[in-house]
């Protein structure tokens, strides 16, 4: 009886060990799985506080492509050259995938209010007209229509509309520049400019010019003559091959345009009569390589691919103008032919005008009465 007795003790001893180890099993697993769910969770906590510090450090998703319109003054996209220069900007812009673009050519100034309607259509997230001729066009349609955002070539926002932004550029400093390099080439102390329509922006470019060319004749301690005409438009380019025709034949040697479509008629002028040029908006030197002495760079392209990135990451500046000058270099500059036509005394001495012009030594005229009272008509 006493070893029954004591088998049973050992039994149930024996079966609450059991259910206490199978106890502590269960407790064990419950255990793990809610340290592998806290484990879980850390790790994306810890995922969320490194991209939080990523887009803290500035590393921003990347930015939508920009839908661009871009309605060009005559002479269109093949007028090598500031629509041309335009047109270049956004197509490498869209070869990076940074921009989607369309065109509209305008031929006459009638072309410019039904392109404008015409380029809402698009729906574009900007609306860019090429040319100070635009302006008056462009003004009423970003009244007309308050959502849209427009920007403009070679014109303020006078108005300083919210929607707009206005573009210029030192025209008359890098001209300045042109033309010293005219006067000091020049063997017949003679050389010409052919504008294309009256403006305030081709006044900058002839008096920029005149200038140069007068502070290459007091170094040269000789006269220079200026022979200036306009043809009354951008895009006949018979009319700047006859002028510049009339100024070759009249002893002029070397001819500046900033005519856009008309300086095409200028370069072929230049290369019949074996005579320089200069050229203007573009590096033109492909045109003429063996006449070619300079060109006048103006950026264009660059500051539409400025305008869109502002645009991508939400800082678009309407109700500015944003001006460019010849301290932002490639925006403003000049380009030198292929050939070597220019001797480098001349290059040298122009890096220094360059300098004393960006340091504020020397000042450039814009328009005729700047001229006068700079001194430039002694």
């Amino acid at each position: 009886m006493k070893i029954s007795k004591l088998m049973s003790i050992i039994s149930v001893l024996s079966l609450s060990f059991a259910l206490a180890s199978c106890g502590n099993d269960t407790d064990t697993d419950t255990t793990d799985q809610a340290t592998e769910t806290e484990t879980s969770q850390s790790e994306t906590e810890g995922q969320e506080e490194n991209q939080e510090e990523t887009e803290a450090e500035g590393e921003t998703p990347a930015t939508e492509t920009v839908k661009i319109t871009m309605v060009t003054d005559e002479g269109g996209v093949n007028d090598k050259s500031f629509n041309q220069s335009a047109y270049e900007g956004l197509s490498e812009y869209k070869e990076e995938g940074k921009v989607e673009f369309d065109y509209i050519e305008s031929h006459s100034a009638a072309d410019y209010q039904p392109n404008l309607e015409s380029a809402l259509d698009s729906e574009s997230d900007l609306i860019f007209t090429v040319g100070f001729a635009l302006y008056e066009d462009t003004s009423k349609a970003a009244d007309q229509n308050p959502d849209q955002n427009y920007a403009i070539i070679d014109n303020a926002n006078i108005e300083e509309q919210e929607n707009l932004l206005g573009i210029t550029f030192a025209d008359h400093q890098n001209s300045f520049l042109a033309g010293y390099i005219a006067g000091m080439t020049s063997e017949s102390n003679h050389v010409g400019f052919v504008g294309g329509q009256e403006s305030d922006v081709i006044d900058r470019f002839e008096y920029g010019f005149r200038a140069g060319v007068k502070e290459a004749s007091r170094e040269k301690g000789e006269d220079i003559v200026v022979d200036v005409q306009y043809a009354n438009s951008f895009s006949d380019q018979a009319a700047g091959k006859n002028i510049a025709n009339q100024m070759y034949q009249s002893g002029a040697d070397v001819v500046m345009h900033a005519a856009g479509g008309v300086g095409i008629g200028v370069i072929e002028a230049a290369k019949e009569n074996d005579k320089w040029v200069i050229g203007v908006d573009r590096d033109q030197s492909e045109e003429a390589p063996d006449h070619m002495l300079v060109s006048t760079i103006k950026g264009v392209g660059d500051a539409i691919k400025l305008v869109a990135d502002d645009l991508a990451s939400g800082n678009f500046a309407g109700g500015t103008t944003k001006d460019f000058t010849l301290a932002d270099g490639k925006t403003v500059d000049i380009a030198y032919g292929p050939n070597e036509l220019v001797s480098s005394e001349v290059k040298d001495r122009v890096e220094e005008l360059r300098e004393s012009i960006i340091a504020g030594d020397i000042e450039v005229p814009q328009n005729e009465d700047e001229f006068n009272s700079m001194g430039y008509n002694d």
